[in-house]
């Protein structure tokens, strides 16, 4: 499976993933716009996405989830809480509900030669989940919003060639900026993001010797940056006996504003 992430980051986000039979993307938090451009700097079709899958009702995840569905009426899968809480946000405008189809957590399906699951995560919304998605070649994760992590959700990512994973904030940056102290609890709670230690610690957990490519995402604008995010999760490996310039997998930040491809 490839994975291309055509936005991540505190203001919207949406990710591509897909091989040559299979197409998807992980949510829909930027406009129809920029999805369609994303998609087609990949010579893809925006036709031929086959689902969309949710992770949270949260609007950097679902902004432009509305205007993408009344021109391409594809499938939409997210937990039932989940898909209840995108049909009462009324800035969304009108969808067509039997669009939605509910998942549950650890219940695997198929479409076409695509394995989709999703997993529980921590994180203040409804019921969010991370997804894993592989063929019989690779297996791909994407993973953000979530607070904390426990052995299932390492268990649940590993064997990733490729992972798209938070690494939201640098903790002295928030508690230092300019964020209220009621949401600088939320942000570090753990129903909030991973700070990036917490990202560097949690995939020194889950690389394994399939791992190849792995994307820092999530990144918030006003309490991070992308070479302190970078660094921050290197040190936190290279502790962990992973050193990217040695190991055989990439390192890299996903922009939060543009497409960063991995194939």
């Amino acid at each position: 499976m490839n994975l291309a992430s055509i936005a991540s980051g505190s203001s919207g986000n949406c990710i591509y993933i897909g091989n040559d039979h299979a197409h998807f993307l992980v949510d829909a938090g930027i406009s129809r716009k920029r999805i369609v451009e994303g998609l087609s700097q990949m010579e893809i079709d925006p036709g031929m996405i086959q689902g969309i899958l949710v992770t949270h009702e949260h609007m950097d995840h679902i902004a432009g989830l509305g205007v993408f569905l009344r021109k391409y009426p594809v499938p939409v899968f997210a937990t039932g809480k989940t898909i209840d809480a995108i049909l009462k946000t009324p800035s969304l405008g009108k969808v067509n509900p039997d669009l939605f189809e509910s998942i549950a957590p650890d219940q695997p399906f198929l479409i076409d030669d695509a394995r989709i699951e999703a997993s529980r995560i921590y994180h203040d919304a409804a019921d969010p989940v991370c997804y894993t998605i592989s063929d019989q070649k690779s297996k791909v994760g994407v993973a953000t919003d979530f607070g904390t992590y426990d052995d299932y959700l390492v268990e649940k990512m590993q064997g990733c060639e490729t992972l798209l994973v938070e690494s939201n904030h640098d903790l002295n940056m928030l508690m230092v900026g300019p964020y209220p102290y009621p949401l600088k609890r939320r942000i570090m709670g753990n129903r909030g993001h991973l700070s990036n230690e917490r990202a560097g610690q949690f995939l020194s957990k889950v690389i394994g010797k399939n791992c190849r490519h792995i994307l820092l995402g999530h990144l918030s604008k006003e309490n991070n940056y992308g070479e302190l995010a970078y660094e921050t999760v290197k040190v936190e490996l290279m502790l962990h006996n992973l050193n990217p310039d040695e190991a055989d997998f990439s390192l890299q930040v996903a922009s939060r504003t543009t497409p960063t491809y991995v194939i």
